[in-house]
C-alpha cells in the first residue's frame, strides 16, 4: 500500500469527462497501481464511471464534500444541529449500525428539510461505503482531504 501523501501521476485533461478519467486511470494500472478495493472522490460523473470501468473496487462519495453539499438544503442557523444528527451514523461501528442510524435520521430529517432526507436516501450507500473496511482505517478513508493537503 502505498503512503498517502506520494503522488502517482499528474495528468491535465480538456475535461473531467469519463474518456480522460478513464486513460489517466488505466495509465496509474499500467504502472503497476492494483488491488484497489476503494475509491474516493467527489461525485464527477466521468469519475465515477471512470473508476467503474477501470476498477473493481468500490466507490466512496467524499464525505466532507457531501456534507456540505447535503447543509445547502438546510438554513445556515440549522447546519450544527443537522450535522451532528448525520454524523451519529459515521459514529457506528459497522456499516450495518451506520445503515440503520442513516436511514433514523432521514427520518426524522424527512418532515422539516425533505430534500435532506431525499439526498440521504440516495446517497447512503456511497457516503458510508468506507464502514466497511476496518474500524482504524476510517479516518483515512472517508474523505479527499488527505489528497488535497498534498496538492497544497
Amino acid at each position: 500500500m502505498s503512503n498517502v501523501r506520494e503522488s502517482s501521476r499528474l495528468g491535465i485533461g480538456p475535461s473531467e469527462a469519463e474518456t480522460f478519467w478513464t486513460e489517466f486511470l488505466r495509465s496509474l494500472r499500467v504502472r503497476g497501481l492494483g488491488g484497489v478495493r476503494l475509491v474516493i472522490s467527489d461525485a464527477h460523473t466521468g469519475l465515477k464511471a471512470a473508476i467503474a470501468r477501470v476498477f473493481e473496487a468500490t466507490w466512496q462519495r467524499c464525505r466532507v464534500h457531501w456534507m456540505r453539499n447535503a447543509l445547502t438544503h438546510v438554513s445556515r442557523g440549522q447546519h450544527t444541529v443537522v450535522a451532528a444528527a448525520i454524523r451519529q451514523a459515521f459514529d457506528q461501528p459497522d456499516r450495518s449500525h451506520a445503515g440503520e442510524t442513516w436511514r433514523k435520521v432521514a427520518e426524522q430529517l424527512r418532515p422539516r428539510w425533505p430534500k435532506r432526507a431525499d439526498l440521504m436516501d440516495a446517497s447512503e450507500h456511497h457516503v458510508a461505503a468506507y464502514m466497511s473496511f476496518p474500524r482504524q482505517h476510517r479516518t483515512k478513508l472517508h474523505s479527499t482531504n488527505p489528497i488535497e493537503r498534498l496538492n497544497k
